[in-house]
């Protein structure tokens, strides 16, 4: 699996990190941006073309980071197919719902709220969980 990567200027610290932590633990890494930190650039600039790819893959996924990861969850779901889920706070269930029940295959971190031990603490668990396929989540999911 492919991790798509992207992050502005609030993000770009925590996202240098992480992508660090990924390829030492094997995964296959794409970064969209930003590759230097600039105060004044505009998130949609990066997170739109990592979603894209994630939206256009079979089985990849993308992380995307931000101040609150709200925005970054907006932009990255209006991609057909992006099911983008924010993670402001570390929990447990939060993370394991939005793989389980919601299949999302985009987690937006919130790098303003978030540790880097959370963020990877939380990326680790998130990667390792799957969609259960019950059939309701299944319906639901195909409704958008």
């Amino acid at each position: 699996m492919k991790i798509h990567l992207a992050a502005d200027h609030a993000g770009f610290e925590l996202k240098e990190r992480v992508k660090t932590w990924l390829l030492e633990n094997g995964f296959e890494v794409e970064d969209y941006g930003a590759f230097e930190f600039n105060q004044d650039d505009d998130y949609p600039d990066f997170i739109l073309p990592a979603a894209e790819a994630v939206a256009k893959s079979d089985g990849d996924r993308g992380i995307i980071f931000g101040a609150s990861g709200q925005g970054e969850a907006m932009a990255a779901n209006r991609n057909k197919g992006v099911r983008a889920a924010v993670l402001y706070q570390y929990d447990d269930d939060i993370i394991t719902l939005s793989r389980e029940h919601n299949d999302a295959n985009v987690l937006s971190i919130a790098a303003r709220f978030l540790s880097e031990e959370e963020a990877i603490r939380a990326i680790g668990k998130w990667l390792k969980t799957d969609f259960s396929k019950e059939e309701r989540h299944i319906r639901r999911i195909s409704k958008f």
